[in-house]
């Protein structure tokens, strides 16, 4: 409906001047493609979540996009086909199967940044630092920023040579916090093992889990190279970070840091993202890639940004310099209104609060 509309192009534009401001540059993919094109470098996370149909000319399966990231992926590793680093943004709807929780819409319009061509912490660092940005431009009342990892979970299973049935087993169990079904499956595995991802399941708090997770995990390669990561990020963060390590939200699809923001009145996370390395091979083109994405519709939801009406009401009856002052109105950013005849008596529906009224010779903009 208009007032909602209005809050949300209203918070649309404010992001992507955001986005703007730290150089990212706006793509609009295509809502509809070929399946294979559409889902390639995504694993299974993207498939049961995609709407797909038969094109009538080819007689092949194409889908409706269920997320951008991927093809602003392709747009990077393919088509600009760029040296150095890429900064891209986009802003659009995408679809669902499937909403993504009781309170989500199956049309989410998802606005997003990812950064290409850098593999180092700076860039999550950079990444994250917008998503601040951003969170504070919507003028959320309250947010919290979470991190994880997904190469621990990734570095433990393939230490313990776990086959890909098992493995998703036991992502499933971390997920849903499930202790009695992680400790069923934890018999398969070696003492080691089974005691390491069960101390996953406590890993979450604040700084200091990272500390901990030093502590009581396994001291492999990959896992001190994660949480050295994780610890940059949480020494970046002036008003502080949550730490999850059992957070393995797009497991198939992240090869790196996982993040999550929350804002106070909404249920779920307010946006999500992590580091996706591998996905631009799929193309051809292996790059470094992180960012993350938002539903702007639930983002408008939690805003404390405000859109007050604001018009001036003109004349139907015009001059020539009534004419002249209503397009230069509108030429400075104002809504002026024709007052078409007929509807004094629902005038003020249209939400003006001035009028343009003639004053000794002179049309003057005064209030309602």
């Amino acid at each position: 409906m208009p007032p909602e509309a209005s809050r949300i192009e209203s918070l649309r534009n404010r992001v992507l001047a955001v986005f703007r401001g730290f150089g990212y540059e706006l793509v609009i993919p295509p809502m509809l493609e070929f399946i294979d094109s559409l889902l390639t470098g995504t694993g299974q996370d993207l498939d049961l979540r995609t709407f797909k149909l038969v094109d009538q000319i080819s007689g092949r399966t194409m889908g409706l996009r269920a997320d951008m990231t991927p093809q602003v992926a392709r747009v990077d590793a393919h088509l600009l086909n760029r040296r150095g680093v890429t900064r891209l943004c986009y802003c659009a709807s995408v679809l669902h199967t499937r909403p993504r929780g009781m309170t989500s819409t199956r049309e989410p319009l998802q606005i997003g940044a990812e950064i290409y061509g850098h593999a180092g912490v700076e860039s999550d660092i950079e990444i994250q630092r917008l998503l601040r940005a951003t969170l504070a431009a919507a003028q959320l009342r309250s947010t919290r920023l979470d991190i994880g990892h997904v190469g621990v979970f990734r570095a433990l299973v393939r230490r313990a040579g776990v086959d890909a049935e098992l493995e998703s087993d036991l992502l499933e169990v971390l997920r849903h916090k499930d202790r009695p079904g992680l400790a069923a499956l934890g018999r398969q595995l070696d003492a080691d093992t089974a005691a390491a991802l069960a101390c996953l399941l406590d890993l979450y708090g604040g700084p200091e889990v990272i500390a901990e997770a030093e502590r009581v995990l396994p001291d492999l390669p990959d896992i001190r190279a994660a949480l050295a990561v994780l610890r940059r990020l949480a020494d970046d963060s002036a008003d502080g970070i949550g730490v999850d390590l059992a957070d393995l939200r797009g497991y198939h699809y992240h090869s790196g840091v996982v993040f999550a923001a929350y804002a106070e009145g909404l249920p779920s996370a307010v946006a999500l993202g992590g580091r996706y390395d591998e996905v631009g091979s799929a193309f051809g083109r292996a790059r470094p890639a992180t960012g993350f994405s938002i539903d702007l519709r639930e983002l408008a939801m939690a805003s404390a940004v405000a859109t007050p009406r604001s018009a001036i009401l003109a004349p139907w009856l015009r001059d020539g310099s009534l004419e002249s002052i209503v397009a230069a109105l509108r030429s400075a950013g104002e809504v002026v209104i024709d007052d078409l005849p007929g509807h004094l008596d629902t005038v003020d529906e249209l939400g003006c609060d001035r009028r343009l009224v003639l004053r000794a010779g002179q049309w003057q903009v005064e209030p309602i």
